[in-house]
């Protein structure tokens, strides 16, 4: 009976014990885990050094991140020896690692980056479909001889009388009509302006003119 006793409490005693090392393991904070830092910092053209707007900052094992303002300012939660990449249109992607040496809950950075130009194959552009149509349209131009040939047709009056009809006034031609209309009505103020129907020299002119 003294044994049974003894097994028990001795039992008990063991299951205490493990229970007790159970909740001080619980309660006690983790030392292993990696402390959260606020990373802070500027992303800036290499060559300005002026802050590049809306560039990405992503850290590549947690495939999360953040854009930078428009003066290039961003902030983000990291852990040490998270690699942070930093890429922006035009510019060549940057990566910077984390120091697992910091001992304050926040590290700034500015980290630059540099132009990325990019050559693209020239590109022509031809009204026909096929360089065949092309050929053959090009070997029935008719092309005048010479620059005086051009000029002259150029210069055809019923070329030129069809254009002054369709092209409008321009504004110092306008400003001009409407001085003169101005000018105009202002001479004839506080009176009737003459009527040309009775006018003899306004019909000698008017004669004149269909004679020419």
């Amino acid at each position: 009976m003294i044994m049974f006793r003894f097994l028990s409490a001795a039992l008990l005693a063991i299951c205490l014990s493990l229970f007790q090392g159970k909740a001080q393991a619980q309660n006690s904070p983790d030392t292993t885990r990696s402390p959260v830092i606020q990373f802070s910092g500027l992303v800036v053209d290499a060559d300005s050094l002026v802050g590049v707007p809306f560039s990405a900052v992503v850290i590549k094992s947690k495939n999360r991140g953040v854009y930078s303002t428009y003066a290039g300012y961003f902030t983000i939660a990291c852990e040490p020896r998270d690699t942070v990449e930093f890429f922006s249109l035009g510019y060549k992607h940057a990566y910077f690692i984390v120091p697992d040496t910091i001992t304050t809950a926040t590290y700034n950075h500015v980290q630059a980056l540099k132009s990325d130009t990019l050559l693209l194959h020239a590109a022509v552009i031809y009204p026909w479909p096929t360089k065949e149509e092309f050929k053959e349209a090009f070997l029935a131009l008719n092309v005048p001889d010479d620059d005086l040939r051009r000029a002259e047709r150029n210069l055809e009056q019923q070329q030129m009388a069809l254009l002054a009809q369709n092209i409008g006034q321009d504004g110092k031609m306008a400003y001009s009509t409407t001085m003169r209309q101005q000018v105009a009505k202002n001479y004839y103020a506080g009176q009737y302006a003459p009527n040309n129907l009775l006018n003899p020299i306004a019909w000698s002119k008017f004669i004149q003119s269909l004679g020419k």
